[in-house]
């Protein structure tokens, strides 16, 4: 069987991309001193370093970077960050993944950070592909597209990043 394949973002799209998101993060959270950016392992994590990079570029935030791990096939009470709540609690986080395609991930992501109290929430995807099975929004990202739920988005981060339609 054939499966076509559609480059969606080239590497200069998404470097442009994730810039305009590290500048829409800073304008959200400009009266903040520190802030933290966790991104959903594997890819999630890349998109929230390189979030990070631009954010200590362009401001005098200091940006805390947390991994989040999960089953995603069961994400339920398997939700895991690389940092203790404490040094989240009362802060202003940004929740980054690649490609938010049901929002499960990003859903049982905002619900292990809601435990305790913080003083901002916001989440932030590369590409959004509009079929989601939870009422969850990203307010930063960098595409949006109307796919079929039989086309699968894959992005590649690496010397040249992609992002493909397959």
């Amino acid at each position: 069987m054939h499966t076509d394949t559609n480059i969606i973002l080239t590497h200069e799209q998404i470097q442009h991309k994730i810039k305009r998101i590290a500048y829409q993060i800073y304008e959200t959270n400009i009266n903040e001193e520190e802030i933290v950016i966790a991104g959903i392992a594997e890819n999630g994590y890349i998109f929230a370093k390189r979030l990070k990079e631009i954010l200590e570029n362009i401001s005098d935030i200091n940006v805390i970077l947390c991994e989040v791990t999960m089953d995603k096939k069961s994400p339920h009470n398997t939700v895991q960050t690389s940092i203790s709540d404490n040094i989240y609690t009362n802060k202003s986080i940004v929740l980054a993944d690649d490609v938010l395609n049901s929002g499960t991930a990003l859903v049982y992501g905002v619900k292990h950070f809601l435990e305790v109290p913080l003083t901002r929430f916001k989440t932030a995807v590369l590409v959004n592909r509009n079929h989601k099975k939870y009422p969850i929004k990203a307010d930063f990202k960098g595409i949006s597209l109307s796919t079929s739920l039989h086309e699968h988005v894959e992005v590649s981060f690496g010397s040249k990043d992609s992002a493909i339609l397959k």
